[in-house]
């Protein structure tokens, strides 16, 4: 019986596949289950073009090479959204961050997209800036920032620790927009309660495939969705068996 499941569940996952490939040929987009943390950064870009203010972007305190690694790229992925939008509507974003290793691929990102804009000289490298190589001097550094600056949304993607309750205090206590994605427990036990909306765990490693929305990951990520139902199902069913003494 346990065999029959097994291969029950393979089946369903590969007809899954099969699915959204299909869909994908004939040039439909898969509908991606909604993320709000990512369904939120597109209107930041507008209200912040229309109140004259600025997005910052904290790309965290991790970096490459590390642990943190992948969601320093996830952070590295919003900043290239950001910047893209920022640029083409003369609001480009606020970026601090943390780790060495993440400033000059966060000033290439930035630089890139007012390369393709047409704009290369209206680039400036204090754009990002280093802020700390510690964390709780990096969350004071960046909280200065958010008191002295003009702005308007508060977004934090990346690795962060216990520290991001100092910035995510501060973006309160400033009535900013506040929308954040992290992988690190401690940190999602902070931000769930003062964040307006939240990328958890592994949702934060497909902000590249959210924000952009086109090739051939959308169509991998949408199987991988479908494929986490039927693997839930597969466990209830099971459970189930289980319980009637079938297994």
């Amino acid at each position: 019986m346990v065999s029959l499941l097994g291969l029950a569940f393979l089946l369903l996952l590969l007809t899954a596949l099969l699915l959204t490939l299909l869909v994908y040929r004939r040039q439909r987009k898969p509908r991606l289950r909604a993320i709000g943390a990512f369904e939120a950064l597109p209107g930041q870009i507008g209200r912040a073009t229309e109140s004259g203010n600025k997005i910052h972007l904290s790309l965290g305190t991790g970096g490459i090479g590390g642990s943190e690694t992948v969601a320093s790229l996830a952070g590295l992925s919003t900043l290239g959204y950001l910047a893209e939008q920022g640029v083409a509507t003369d609001t480009p974003p606020l970026i601090t961050v943390y780790n060495p290793t993440l400033l000059p691929l966060a000033l290439n990102v930035l630089r890139q997209a007012y390369i393709r804009h047409g704009r290369d000289s209206d680039f400036r490298w204090t754009q990002v800036r280093l802020v700390a190589p510690s964390p709780m001097s990096y969350a004071l550094g960046t909280m200065d920032i958010l008191n002295r600056e003009p702005v308007l949304a508060n977004v934090m993607f990346g690795s962060f620790g216990s520290e991001v309750g100092l910035i995510a205090g501060t973006g309160g206590d400033a009535d900013l927009i506040h929308v954040s994605g992290t992988d690190n427990m401690q940190a999602l036990s902070i931000l769930y309660t003062s964040a307006d909306q939240v990328a958890v765990g592994e949702e934060l490693y497909a902000a590249e495939v959210y924000l952009n929305r086109t090739g051939p990951k959308v169509t991998s990520l949408a199987a991988e969705d479908i494929a986490r139902i039927a693997l839930i199902l597969f466990v209830i069913v099971a459970a189930i068996f289980r319980w009637l003494g079938v297994l």
